[in-house]
């Protein structure tokens, strides 16, 4: 497959504690963003590869009445059986390839028409992260390195995001997304995301529970 690991998100309703959580561990936030008919916001720590994004609610009515009011972003934020997560998918070759997995154009406010995202048709199974492809950005440029005060790696790149699943099956979209360079979904009992950075033999790691459903492995 030719797609690979744009950025995943969290969703929370805690983004100033969790967010700095993750400044007091070492990681480095890059930029902060509201996201117009939307009704979210974003804390954004981007590494070399990749990018981790806290994405919390700005305006609840805006999030369920406007354009992304299929990604349920409100229900996945307020039922405790739902996933928080998303990932965003990106292709690895400049020329255009056909959409990937089954679902629905989503056009926000914030980009130009028409740039849309294309969302995965289980975006309303909410026991399920929301996947979305960007099929209007060609291979991505990386981003710059990124440096802690006692030197580089191993933050700077990320090697995998596992997924933990709180479902008996998985949909046909997450089936398709088996392949992805860097990610994976397994099943398991609560809704939570392993981040692995640097060498995956790293035997350093971090539980940011209960502020955030993620452990970083480095």
């Amino acid at each position: 497959m030719q797609l690979e690991l744009d950025h995943f998100f969290i969703l929370t309703d805690q983004p100033e504690q969790a967010g700095d959580r993750l400044v007091d561990f070492g990681l480095q936030e890059s930029f902060r963003r509201d996201h117009k008919g939307q009704g979210t916001s974003n804390r954004c720590f981007v590494f070399a590869n990749g990018m981790l994004e806290l994405l919390y609610l700005r305006d609840a009515m805006e999030a369920n009445q406007g354009p992304a009011k299929s990604m349920h972003l409100v229900e996945r934020l307020a039922r405790p059986d739902a996933s928080p997560f998303g990932v965003v998918l990106t292709r690895t070759c400049e020329m255009a390839i056909p959409m990937p997995f089954q679902g629905w154009s989503y056009q926000p406010d914030y980009f130009p028409v028409p740039n849309a995202f294309h969302v995965g048709a289980n975006s309303a199974i909410l026991a399920e992260p929301l996947c979305v492809y960007v099929p209007f950005m060609s291979q991505v440029k990386r981003y710059k390195k990124v440096k802690r005060d006692k030197g580089e790696a191993p933050l700077g790149t990320i090697s995998k995001v596992t997924m933990a699943v709180a479902n008996e099956a998985f949909s046909d979209t997450l089936k398709d997304l088996s392949s992805v360079d860097r990610l994976a979904f397994v099943k398991a009992e609560e809704h939570l995301v392993e981040l692995t950075l640097g060498n995956e033999e790293g035997d350093e790691w971090q539980d940011f529970r209960p502020h955030l459903p993620l452990i970083i492995r480095c």
